[in-house]
């Protein structure tokens, strides 16, 4: 099997749609992407997948049912009608590619006939709909593979040996909570929990005083593997549908206490939020790059590595974090953007992550959620957690906007991620926004 998706006429950068709205400069959803999710079209409707193009979805359900669809696109296109992309991700890239070619051809701006007529009826505004989240969540498990990220936060924790012996060797990872997964837009109350504040011989009970997001990307697993048959690499794409963006919220002071010796546990388990549109594996093939290792680095096991994966394992996403106060939103000013950094920094890709996963026999179902963990660059500015820019608490972050500063996030504060993939002779192809704003404790 292929290792990427391959670029092929639906990545035309001079395509335009007969969709005004998805030829806009700087639009997420051009004619290109063609994202997936799951919505309600108004208030008490039934919950159906949709596409997005422009400032518009395509209403799935609708489209199935008048038939200009056929083979294989008839039939993902169904699977898409369902209140959750489950079945649809388990069908595979053939089917994948099957449906994106066939909305291509119907969005595109010389479309006509029936099929564009159906097409053009299907739309439904994005500003009247309400997202939900696209699939059925199983299990959630994150990762941590920014190599900048472990030693920023390793040095709060371990200054002497930031780096732990196992980090350069494979994709570490936790079982997260899938019950807490939230699709953006809403919030949470500031997590209950134990921390032992420093110097102190004993700990205390009370709401967490460290609150932190996690800039990360999650994706989504399309056809899972039998329990004790693992994915070998250079197949580990065709069981990946696409990606999203992923804010996993983390409680930093409950965290570090209960780490000892386990992995998180309620540090991280009240709140994950993600965007709704999950761009595609093939909208993404444009802008795959390298994975590339310091010769003077350990170099991946065999089992994780892969002539494919070396030359197109890793995806150029740009990335950035914008913080809105309370202050902003009473005085009207924009958010202030806090860092900006790209997926292609880090250590692992999101196939060795999938690999690795399956390596012992874990069988991963459609719909299943993996996280990256949080997203860092090399320089001060592209930190992909506010306990990095704040040095663990220890500096005040600035937030210019407003005059105010942080050094962990605060009641009523909103964090926005926002990602997109751009560069020349390549249409830039976005992933919308993943928001959720931090409510005061539920009780004390």
């Amino acid at each position: 099997m292929a290792t990427q998706m391959a670029t092929d006429h639906t990545h035309d950068p001079g395509a335009r749609s007969w969709l005004a709205s998805a030829n806009a400069p700087g639009t997420d959803f051009p004619i290109q992407n063609l994202p997936f999710g799951v919505f309600r079209p108004a208030a008490g409707a039934a919950a159906r997948g949709g596409v997005a193009i422009g400032d518009a979805i395509v209403d799935m359900a609708a489209l199935s049912a008048v038939g200009v669809l056929d083979g294989i696109a008839a039939q993902g296109a169904a699977a898409c009608a369902q209140p959750v992309l489950n079945d649809f991700m388990a069908m595979g890239p053939p089917a994948w590619r099957a449906l994106r070619h066939a909305l291509f051809a119907l969005l595109r701006a010389d479309a006509g006939g029936a099929g564009g007529d159906a097409l053009r009826a299907s739309l439904v505004p994005q500003a009247g709909a309400e997202l939900l989240l696209p699939t059925r969540i199983g299990d959630y498990t994150d990762f941590y593979t920014s190599i900048h990220h472990a030693r920023n936060v390793g040095r709060v924790i371990r200054p002497d040996n930031p780096l732990t012996p196992n980090f350069q060797w494979l994709p570490i990872a936790y079982h997260g909570r899938a019950s807490s997964v939230v699709v953006s837009g809403g919030g949470f109350h500031r997590p209950m929990g134990q921390a032992r504040p420093p110097g102190s011989p004993a700990p205390v009970y009370g709401p967490c005083a460290r609150l932190d997001y996690e800039l990360e990307m999650g994706f989504y697993v399309g056809p899972g593997n039998p329990q004790g048959r693992r994915i070998p690499l250079a197949d580990a794409e065709q069981h990946i549908f696409g990606m999203c963006l992923l804010n996993d919220w983390s409680a930093r002071d409950h965290q570090f206490w209960e780490m000892d010796p386990l992995g998180p546990f309620l540090g991280k388990n009240f709140c994950t939020t993600v965007s709704p549109w999950v761009v595609t594996m093939d909208a993404l093939a444009p802008f795959r790059v390298p994975f590339e290792r310091p010769a003077d680095e350990p170099q991946p096991l065999p089992y994780l590595d892969e002539p494919g994966n070396r030359a197109r394992g890793g995806v150029d996403v740009r990335l950035e974090v914008r913080l809105e106060t309370a202050e902003h939103r009473q005085r009207g000013l924009p958010p202030d953007r806090l860092s900006a950094t790209s997926l292609r920094h880090q250590y692992w890709t999101p196939a060795q992550m999938l690999a690795q996963h399956t390596v012992g026999g874990c069988n991963l179902q459609s719909g299943d959620l993996l996280g990256t963990g949080t997203i860092s660059g090399p320089t001060e500015e592209e930190a992909g957690a506010i306990v990095e820019l704040s040095r663990g608490g220890t500096r005040q972050v600035a937030l210019p906007a407003t005059g105010e500063t942080r050094t962990f996030l605060q009641d009523h504060d909103t964090v926005i991620l926002r990602g997109w993939c751009e560069k020349a002779g390549a249409a830039r192809i976005g992933f919308g926004e993943s928001r959720g704003t931090v409510w005061p404790a539920a009780d004390a």
